[in-house]
C-alpha cells in the first residue's frame, strides 16, 4: 500500500513552536507528530511513502531521510510554492498507480486505516473520506452524509448558526489514482474546496467512514497540549513511551531523580532527565531529553522540550518551553505562556497567562510580562465576528490592540493605498478610531478621515472615492460596553472571508510593514462625503412624484449624524418634517430598550395626533428604520418589509426580490400576484448583498429594518430605504395604511430551546438524518418543508447556547403546536449529548 503523507504547512497558528521547525516535526512525547503517523501508516501495511513538503523541506529530508531506518520506502515530492492539498499529492502523481492513503502529517490519530480501506473497495469507490464526530466542529470542514454512506454537502469551517452534522473531515482520504486526472498540475486545488464539488458535479459518489478512536487536529497550541496530554492519558493506543518506572510514570535512557522528588503521573521524563531535590511534577507533563528540573522547582501540567533548564524555587504551570529554554531561580511562569527556543527568563521575571516570547529573547531579572514580546499571540483564535471585530471598550479593545489592528490590516494593502475612516459619535469610538489610524500610516498607507457620518454615507464614499478599503467603529447596538469595528472593501462592502483571514494571519504573527519615514502614511480629512452622497441619491428617485405629494412625515434621529444629512434630502423632497431628537448628542449613541419604546411610542402618538403620512425612527447607524402607518400604527419588522416588497413589485411588476430564509411564505404570495420572483438566503447581510447582486433583485430586506437598494448601492441603507418609500407612496397614490390592509396573512412563531454547545452539531445531524426524505431547504439551519404554507426552521444560534426555531403555519394555534412539537423534539435529543 502506498500513502501520501502531507507535510507542507507552515502551522502559523502554531508560532514560535513553528518558527524553527515546520507543524509536523512538532514534537509529541518522544518523537516528531509525523513520526507517529509513519508508525500508524507502517502497522496498517504501508510499505512506500511519498512526502509532501514544501515549508523547511530540508528538515523533513533530512530527518526521515530514505525511510530504510523506519522499514520504509520513502519519496519526496517538494513545492516551490503552496499548491493546496489536492495540488500537492497531483505534484507527486508519477508515484501513484493504485489505491493509495492520504493522511496529513500533522495530526495525531490512530484510525483503524484497514477498515477506511475495506469499506473504500467493497463500495467500488473512487474517493472515501475518514470522518469523525466532534462536540464543537466550527473549527472543522463539516460533512452531511445521506443513509447510504454518500456525502451530499460539505460546510467548510460553518458558523455555529449554521453547522449541520458533527461529522468533520479528518484530511484522511483513500483515493484511486484516476481522480487526479480531474485537474491539471502546478495549480493551486484544494480537496474539500475544488476536487471533491468538482468529482460531485460529474457524478461520482463520495463516500464517508465515520471512524472510531482518536484523532486531534494540532492546529494551535491549545490543541497541541491536549493531544500531548491525550497521549500521556492512554488516549492513543500504539504509543511507544519507553520505560515505565511507576505508576503512569515514563522515562528514558539515563534518567536521574532525586529521592524527595515528588512526581504525581501521568509523566514523561526524556533520556537524561536530571530531577533535583525538593522538586514536585505534576501530570500531564512531559519534560524532553537533557533538561534540568533544579532544586524546590515546581512545575505542573506543563511541556519542555529537549536541554531545557528550570532554575530553583522556579513555578510553572500550564507552560510550554521550547528547546534550550532557561527559567532562572524563583520565576514564575503562568498558564498558557509559551517560551521560544533559546530564550532566557531572568531571576524572579513574572510571565503572565497566554504570553508568547519568540526564540533567543531576554527576560530581565524580576520584570512582570502582560504582553507577548516582539512576536505573539493575542490570545483568541479569531478576530472577526459576523458583526467584524468585537471587544469591549479598554478590556478587548484597547488603544495598543486597535493600533496594531490599524496595522494589520494596513500590512495586507499596497503601500501608498487610500483607506476611508468613520465613526458614530460616541467617545469610546473616538479613542478606539485614532488608534486604528495610528496603526495605519505605519503600514504606508494613506488615511482619508470621514470624522462621523451614517453608516450608510461612509459605504457609499468608500464604493465611490479612490479607497481601497473603509473602517467604520461604532457601539454594537445591543450593548453599550461593547465595540464593533467594520472593515470594508473598495466597494465599501464588508470584507470577504479570505481578506479577513488575511488580516487575522498578519495581526497573530504581529509580521507587520513597517515603512520607512518618507513612506508612512498620511493622514487627511475627507471632502464633501455627505454632499457626494445626497447628489447621487436624489439621481435614484422620482424626485417630482414626491415634491408634488408634500408629505407630512414624523421623524426622530436619535441624536445620530443622520440628523447632519437626511434633512436637506427630504427639504430637496418637499417633505414637511416634524424632526424630534435632532441634535447630536454623544451620550445617547445607543438607545438603551426603555429609551427605544418610550421613542417609539413618543413617535406614534405624534403622528396621530399630527396627521401624518408616516413616521420613522432610524437607528443610530442609520441602517435600520422603524415605521408607522399614517393611522399612528406600528408595523412589525416582517410587516414593515412586506410592504416594501408589495410596493417595488407593483413598481416593477416581474421583478426579483431577496429575502432571508427566516421569513414568512407571505413574500412568495406578494411575487405571485406581480409575476415576480424571491431569492432565499442566509441570515447575514453578506448574503443578502451576494443574492441581490448577483440575481438583479430591486430590493432585499431581512424583516429586522434594514433595507438595500442594490441600484444605488449594496449596503443597508435606512436613509435611501425611506425615500424610496415615499417615492412608492407617491407614485402610486396610495397610504401606507392601505397597502398594510392588502397583505396577505401570515402567523410565525419564534422560539429559542436551551442546548449545550457540545450537543449542537449531533443534534443537528440526528435532525437532517430523520428528515433527509422531505424537501428540506439548508441555509442557516435546516428548514423542512410541510407543505401548503408549513415550515420548520432549526438553527443553532452563532452565539449562544440554544436553538432557535421559526415556524410557520395557517392559523395561531397550529403554529404555536407545530412550535412545541419541534422545541420537544430538540429538548428529548439534547440531554444526551
Amino acid at each position: 500500500m502506498k500513502v501520501v503523507v502531507m507535510a507542507g504547512g507552515a502551522g502559523s497558528r502554531l508560532r514560535p513552536l513553528t518558527i524553527h521547525r515546520p507543524k509536523p516535526m512538532v514534537p509529541i512525547i518522544n518523537k516528531p507528530v509525523m513520526s507517529h503517523i509513519l508508525d500508524l501508516v507502517k502497522r496498517h501495511g504501508a510499505t512506500e511513502v511519498i512526502i509532501t513538503v514544501q515549508y523547511l523541506a530540508d528538515f523533513i529530508q533530512k530527518f526521515f531521510g530514505d525511510g530504510s531506518n523506519l522499514g520504509l520506502k520513502i519519496h519526496y515530492s517538494i513545492e516551490d510554492t503552496p499548491l493546496g492539498t489536492a495540488g500537492s499529492v497531483k505534484n507527486a502523481q508519477k508515484y501513484l498507480d493504485d489505491t493509495f492513503v492520504v493522511i496529513s502529517g500533522d495530526a495525531l490519530t490512530n484510525f483503524n486505516l484497514t477498515k477506511v480501506i475495506e469499506y473504500h473497495k467493497k463500495n467500488k469507490s473512487m474517493t472515501t473520506l475518514a470522518l469523525y464526530r466532534v462536540d464543537d466542529p466550527v473549527d472543522y470542514g463539516v460533512t452531511i452524509l445521506n443513509d447510504k454512506g454518500h456525502i451530499v454537502r460539505f460546510q467548510e469551517k460553518p458558523s455555529r448558526g449554521s453547522v449541520m452534522s458533527d461529522y468533520v473531515n479528518t484530511g484522511i482520504y483513500v483515493l484511486e489514482p484516476d481522480v487526479l486526472d480531474y485537474f491539471d498540475t502546478n495549480i493551486p486545488f484544494d480537496f474539500s474546496n475544488d476536487l471533491f464539488p468538482l468529482l460531485q458535479e460529474k457524478g461520482h459518489k463520495l463516500y464517508g467512514y465515520v471512524c472510531e478512536g482518536y484523532w486531534c487536529d494540532i492546529g494551535n497550541i491549545s490543541e497541541y497540549m491536549r493531544a500531548t496530554s491525550d497521549v500521556l492519558k492512554g488516549d492513543v493506543q500504539g504509543v511507544d513511551y519507553g520505560r515505565r518506572i511507576r505508576d503512569e510514570i515514563w522515562v528514558g535512557r539515563d534518567v536521574d531523580i532525586a529521592p524527595d522528588a515528588h512526581i504525581e503521573g501521568p509523566v514523561y521524563l526524556g533520556n537524561s532527565v536530571q530531577v533535583r531535590s525538593g522538586v514536585v511534577i505534576r501530570g500531564p507533563t512531559v519534560i524532553r531529553d537533557y533538561s534540568v528540573i533544579d532544586h524546590e522547582a515546581v512545575v505542573e501540567r506543563s511541556i519542555f522540550w529537549r536541554n531545557c533548564y528550570v532554575g530553583e524555587r522556579v513555578h510553572i504551570s500550564g507552560a510550554i518551553l521550547l528547546r534550550q529554554a532557561s527559567v532562572k531561580p524563583r520565576a514564575t511562569i503562568f498558564e498558557g505562556v509559551v517560551v521560544g527556543d533559546g530564550t532566557i527568563v531572568g531571576s524572579g521575571a513574572i510571565l503572565n497567562p497566554n504570553v508568547r516570547i519568540w526564540p533567543n529573547k531576554e527576560i530581565e531579572p524580576r520584570a512582570t510580562v502582560n504582553s507577548s514580546i516582539i512576536w505573539g499571540s493575542q490570545g483568541r483564535r479569531d478576530l472577526f465576528t459576523h458583526n467584524g471585530v468585537r471587544g469591549m471598550v479598554n478590556v478587548d479593545l484597547t488603544p495598543e490592540f486597535s493600533a496594531k489592528l490599524g496595522a494589520a490590516f494596513g500590512g495586507t494593502l499596497p503601500k501608498g493605498a487610500i483607506v476611508t475612516i468613520n465613526r458614530d459619535i460616541h467617545r469610546s469610538s473616538r479613542m478606539i478610531k485614532r488608534a486604528i489610524i495610528s496603526g495605519l500610516p505605519s503600514a504606508g498607507v494613506n488615511v482619508w478621515d470621514l470624522e462621523s457620518q451614517p453608516i450608510p454615507v461612509a459605504r457609499y464614499y468608500t464604493g465611490i472615492c479612490e479607497a481601497v478599503g473603509g473602517v467604520h467603529v461604532c457601539l454594537s447596538p445591543v450593548d453599550q460596553r461593547v465595540v464593533d469595528i467594520h472593515f470594508m472593501d473598495s466597494k465599501g462592502q464588508d470584507l470577504g472571508e479570505k481578506r479577513r483571514r488575511n488580516v487575522e494571519s498578519v495581526f497573530f504573527r504581529e509580521d507587520f510593514r513597517r515603512v520607512y519615514l518618507d513612506d508612512t502614511g498620511t493622514i487627511e480629512y475627507a471632502q464633501q462625503v455627505s454632499d457626494r452622497y445626497k447628489a447621487d441619491f436624489l439621481t435614484h428617485l422620482n424626485t417630482k412624484a414626491i415634491r408634488e405629494r408634500a408629505f407630512k412625515i414624523v421623524i426622530d434621529f436619535a441624536n445620530a449624524p443622520t440628523a447632519n444629512v437626511l434633512p436637506s434630502i427630504l427639504d430637496a423632497l418637499n417633505c414637511n418634517v416634524i424632526a424630534l431628537n435632532a441634535n447630536i448628542d454623544d451620550s445617547k449613541a445607543i438607545l438603551r430598550k426603555t429609551e427605544f419604546h418610550t421613542s417609539l411610542r413618543q413617535m406614534q402618538l405624534i403622528a396621530s395626533a399630527l396627521e401624518t403620512q408616516i413616521g420613522v425612527l432610524l437607528g443610530p447607524g442609520g441602517e435600520k428604520l422603524f415605521i408607522t402607518d399614517n393611522r399612528g400604527y406600528m408595523l412589525e419588522g416582517i410587516t414593515a418589509c412586506a410592504v416594501m416588497t408589495e410596493l417595488a413589485l407593483r413598481d416593477v411588476p416581474g421583478s426579483t426580490v431577496a429575502v432571508p430564509v427566516d421569513l414568512p411564505n407571505l413574500f412568495e404570495q406578494i411575487a405571485e400576484r406581480h409575476n415576480g420572483r424571491v431569492i432565499r438566503t442566509e441570515l447575514d447581510q453578506g448574503a443578502l448583498i451576494k443574492a441581490a447582486r448577483s440575481n438583479n433583485a430591486i430590493v432585499a430586506g431581512n424583516g429586522r429594518g434594514n433595507f438595500i437598494f442594490p441600484d444605488f448601492q449594496h449596503a443597508f441603507d435606512g436613509l435611501m430605504a425611506l425615500a424610496k418609500l415615499l417615492e412608492f407612496l407617491a407614485t402610486q397614490k396610495v397610504s401606507l395604511s392601505d397597502v398594510v390592509s392588502n397583505l396577505p396573512v401570515y402567523h410565525i412563531s419564534r422560539r429559542e430551546v436551551p442546548c449545550a454547545w457540545e450537543a449542537k452539531a449531533t443534534v443537528m445531524r440526528l435532525i437532517n438524518e430523520r428528515f433527509q426524505n422531505h424537501k428540506n431547504q439548508i441555509l442557516n439551519g435546516l428548514k423542512i418543508n410541510l407543505g401548503g404554507n408549513k415550515w420548520v426552521l432549526i438553527m443553532p444560534d452563532p452565539t449562544q447556547p440554544y436553538f432557535r426555531i421559526t415556524t410557520e403555519a395557517t392559523s395561531r394555534e397550529e403554529v404555536e403546536s407545530l412550535a412545541d412539537e419541534y422545541t420537544q423534539m430538540i429538548q428529548k435529543i439534547a440531554p444526551f449529548y
